[in-house]
């Protein structure tokens, strides 16, 4: 087994969607408590261990389908680096890490791990293929780490950042199919089956509706928090940046977008500092 290989299947930079686990001290007020971020550092591990399990399964059951994409045949299970036998074992060691860790947590906290793992598996094995639910499942996957950081903090999850997170996690999810349907053209149905299923502008449509409905869920949420409702016009700029990225042609993936587009990183930095002095000044 390559060492490089190794680390590439694990997915690090994925587990920057780790961060929502934080989300709910950091709005809350509560992270520059006495022990609070360090107390993250243990759910943060496991929910790293379970999606990079859940990648791995993903990559297992794609194989012969990621050997014909343009750009996914150079990962390392399509491209004969790492064997399935050493996947498996890599990924069931990575469940029983998360599985470990997570009960250490809490009982409700393990939970939410297991929904995580439980919908990813599903998601690999059958919903990926089903129009709409695809991206629902994707989106579930975000929501389920906030309310995992809510358990892991012990701090309320209210309903406006509910609906935001999950409103923002269908935007993204809709942005990477539609940026695949763009890049792949017609030959975008060979390697995910919903792609020749969306009907000619759906998913563009539907990123439009749910980046409209994004602000104005962040917008109520905000107004009662004060200065941060200067914040929206930073969401608002990440937004038309993210669709400007995506109908340019280009990765529509939102971690590769937040690493690799400086305007968007830096718009993201931006709300974060202004967010925390709004908060914690």
């Amino acid at each position: 087994m390559k060492s490089i290989g190794l680390l590439i299947i694990l997915r690090p930079h994925q587990w920057m969607k780790n961060l929502i686990l934080f989300f709910p001290p950091f709005l809350g007020g509560a992270l520059l408590h006495p022990h609070m971020a360090v107390r993250g550092v243990m759910p943060f591990v496991a929910f790293s261990l379970a999606s990079s399990a859940a990648y791995i399964f993903n990559d297992l059951m794609d194989l012969e389908r990621d050997r014909r994409h343009p750009q996914k045949c150079s990962r390392p299970l399509p491209a004969g680096d790492i064997s399935r036998a050493q996947a498996i074992a890599l990924g069931v060691a990575l469940l029983v890490g998360a599985a470990v860790l997570g009960k250490l947590v809490s009982l409700r906290f393990l939970l939410f791990v297991g929904l995580y793992l439980l919908f990813s598996l599903l998601y690999s094995c059958e919903l990926k293929d089903w129009p709409i639910v695809d991206v629902f499942c994707i989106s579930l996957g975000f929501v389920l780490r906030l309310y995992a950081g809510g358990e892991a903090f012990e701090v309320y999850i209210s309903e406006w950042l509910f609906l935001t997170v999950f409103l923002l996690a269908l935007f993204l999810s809709l942005g990477k199919r539609h940026s695949e349907q763009i890049r792949l053209g017609e030959k975008a149905g060979e390697h995910r089956r919903t792609l020749e299923v969306y009907p000619d502008g759906f998913l563009e449509n539907s990123m439009f509706f749910c980046g409209a409905a994004v602000i104005v869920t962040y917008a109520i949420y905000v107004l009662s928090k004060p200065f941060m409702v200067y914040t929206v016009p930073l969401c608002m700029f990440g937004l038309l940046r993210y669709l400007f990225r995506v109908k340019s042609g280009q990765s529509g993936d939102p971690t590769h977008a937040l690493l690799r587009d400086l305007p968007l990183l830096v718009t993201s930095i931006l709300w974060a500092v202004l967010v925390a002095w709004s908060i914690y000044q």
